[in-house]
């Protein structure tokens, strides 16, 4: 799963895939901004067939949170 969302967050942010690991953190080291967070969300959503709660990803800041969350869904 880490390679997909590597694939999908640098379609929004200027890194390279081999820099974002899963201790990235969305804001501060990725540089997201808040649309690009939610553009990226709404393709995790259609990829993994899920639907991401809006109350519950502030507490996402990085990409492990991110996975795990993903995973969580997915198995509900």
């Amino acid at each position: 799963m880490l390679e997909e969302l590597k694939e999908m967050m640098c379609n929004y942010i200027e890194a390279a895939p081999e820099t974002i690991t899963p201790e990235s953190e969305f804001i501060n080291d990725l540089g997201f901004n808040s649309f690009d967070f939610m553009c990226l969300l709404g393709e995790i959503e259609e990829k993994y067939g899920i639907h991401v709660n809006e109350e519950e990803i502030i507490g996402l800041s990085t990409v492990k949170d991110a996975m795990d969350y993903i995973e969580k869904l997915k198995k509900a």
